[in-house]
C-alpha cells in the first residue's frame, strides 16, 4: 500500500522529537513493505490567520493517490480521505491546556479563537472523517478526552533509533533539549543552589530562554551550557551521567526520559511533568518530586547517596525503553485504516 505521514514543520528549519518521530513512523511502514512518504507543510503559528490558512490547506489537499493517510499534528486531520487515522502528537497547545497561562484575561475576541479552534479538530477527528484516533501518551488522550470529548488510544513511540548505551556513572547530570519556559530548566538551575552532592549540571542545546537561564546561573560554577552538540557528544554525555533531571509542564510525551532511560540512567521528574512523570512512575525508572527547587535538590542528593538503588531504576528504565517496537504501532494503524 502505498502511506501518507502528514505533518507540519517549522519554517525556521528546527527539529525536535516530533520531527524524529515522523521519519521514525514513514521507516517503519516501509520496513512493513509498503510504499511511505511525508507529505508535510513548512509554516509558523504566529498569528491566528495564518493558523487558519494552516488548517484550509490541509482541507483542500489532495491526497487521492494514497490507500492509507496518518495525520500526526494540527492541523493535519483536515484532511479528506476515506483511509485516514490519526497518531495524535498534539494540537495547539496555546488554545488548550495552556491557554488560561498564556491568556490569564482573554477578551471576547480570543475566546471566540479558541472555540473555532476545538471545533475545527473535533470536526476533523471524528468519525466518519478520521477512522480511529491513537495518541502518542495519556496526557495527550486525556488533553482530547477533557476538550473535544473524544477518546484517544495510547500508543507509545520507541526511539527513531537507539545508539544509546551505559557507562559507568559520573559525578554529573545531564539535560540535552530546547531551552524553553514550558520545560522548567529554570527549576534544575535553581535547584543546583540546594544540591549538597559534589555534582555539575550539564545542559545542552539553545532556546528562548538561554539568556535568563544563564543570568540564573551566573554565579553557579557547577551549572555548564554546552550549546548545541553533536549526536556522539549527546550520546556520550547520556551514557556517563548519574541521572537526568526533566521538569517540563504537563509534557505531551518526552523523548529525554526514553534517551535516559536506553542509556540506563535514572530521571528526576515533577509530579506535574505530564507523561514523563507517569512513564516514571510506571516503570519506578527515577524520583518524582514537587515542582520547586529544594525538593528537585533532595532528589537529586538521594540518587547520588544511593548508587545501587539509582543504577537499578536506570535499568528497570532500559528494559521498558526496550521493549517499544515501532512495527507494532504501524501495523495498528494500517489495521484500523482498513477496517
Amino acid at each position: 500500500m502505498k502511506v501518507a505521514v502528514v505533518t507540519v514543520r517549522s519554517s525556521s528549519g528546527e527539529e525536535g522529537g516530533a520531527e524524529r518521530l515522523y521519519q521514525a513512523l514513514v521507516q517503519a511502514f516501509a520496513d512493513l513493505g509498503h510504499q511511505a512518504e511525508e507529505v508535510t507543510l513548512r509554516t509558523d503559528e504566529s498569528t491566528f490567520e495564518r493558523i487558519l490558512e494552516n488548517y484550509l490547506y490541509f482541507y483542500d489537499l489532495d491526497l487521492s493517490e494514497y490507500d492509507v493517510i496518518v495525520s500526526t499534528k494540527a492541523p493535519t486531520w483536515m484532511v479528506r480521505h476515506p483511509g485516514h487515522v490519526c497518531y495524535l502528537v498534539h494540537t495547539i497547545r496555546a488554545f488548550y491546556d495552556m491557554f488560561a497561562r498564556l491568556f490569564p484575561n482573554a477578551p471576547g475576541g480570543l475566546l471566540q479563537q479558541q472555540d473555532l479552534i476545538h471545533l475545527l479538530d473535533t470536526k476533523g477527528l471524528e468519525r466518519p472523517g478520521c477512522k480511529a484516533v491513537f495518541s502518542i501518551g495519556h496526557e495527550v488522550s486525556d488533553r482530547l478526552r477533557v476538550w473535544n470529548r473524544m477518546e484517544a488510544g495510547v500508543m507509545h513511540p520507541p526511539l527513531w533509533q537507539n545508539p544509546f548505551h551505559e557507562e559507568p556513572s559520573e559525578p554529573f547530570l545531564f539535560l540535552p533539549g530546547r531551552l524553553h519556559s514550558w520545560k522548567r530548566t529554570d527549576l534544575v538551575v535553581k535547584a543546583m543552589r540546594h544540591v549538597r552532592s559534589p555534582l555539575r549540571l550539564v545542559l545542552a542545546g539553545t532556546g528562548e530562554a538561554e539568556a535568563e537561564l544563564k543570568r540564573l546561573a551566573k554565579d553557579l560554577p557547577n551549572v555548564v551550557f554546552l550549546g548545541r552538540v553533536t549526536e556522539d557528544v549527546l550520546v556520550d554525555h547520556y551514557a556517563r551521567c548519574l541521572a537526568v533531571p526533566f521538569t517540563p509542564q504537563n509534557e505531551d510525551y518526552g523523548y529525554v526520559t526514553l534517551e535516559a532511560f536506553a542509556s540506563g540512567k535514572p530521571v528526576v521528574t515533577c509530579e506535574d511533568s505530564g507523561e514523563a512523570a507517569l512513564i516514571v512512575r510506571q516503570q519506578n525508572g527515577g524520583m518524582i518530586t514537587k515542582p520547586d527547587p529544594k525538593s528537585i535538590a533532595a532528589a537529586i542528593d538521594w540518587l547520588y547517596e544511593r548508587p545501587e538503588e539509582s543504577k537499578a531504576m536506570g535499568r528497570r528504565g532500559h528494559d521498558w525503553v526496550n521493549s517499544l517496537r515501532w512495527s507494532q504501532i504501524a501495523e495498528t494503524l494500517l489495521e484500523a485504516a482498513r477496517a
